[in-house]
């Protein structure tokens, strides 16, 4: 897949970058052959592959009981906050 100079304008915007003229090239050939890559990947036939559930062959990961071992402590902890209300903390709008 071959990017274009509107692909990578798009992505600089969403990511909120500055990207220089002589940056865009580079990135247009780094982000094409990244995106060749994932294509080569996804055309691979993984059709008789079994998923994993550990790396290492003949081991399993080790499960804890999912069980709560600390009480409720947010009335301690929101109580030097500046401002609390219904056990959310307020802060100020950054973004009109």
């Amino acid at each position: 897949m071959s990017l274009k100079r509107r692909d990578i304008d798009n992505i600089a915007l969403l990511a909120r970058l500055a990207l220089t003229e002589e940056e865009i090239p580079v990135y247009i050939e780094s982000l094409s052959r990244i995106m060749g890559l994932i294509g080569e990947l996804d055309r691979a036939d993984t059709s008789q592959i079994e998923p994993m559930a550990h790396p290492l062959p003949g081991q399993r990961q080790r499960l804890r009981a999912d069980e709560v071992t600390e009480s409720d402590h947010h009335q301690l902890y929101q109580a030097g906050a500046p401002q609390v209300e219904a056990g959310l903390y307020l802060v100020p709008r950054v973004l009109e």
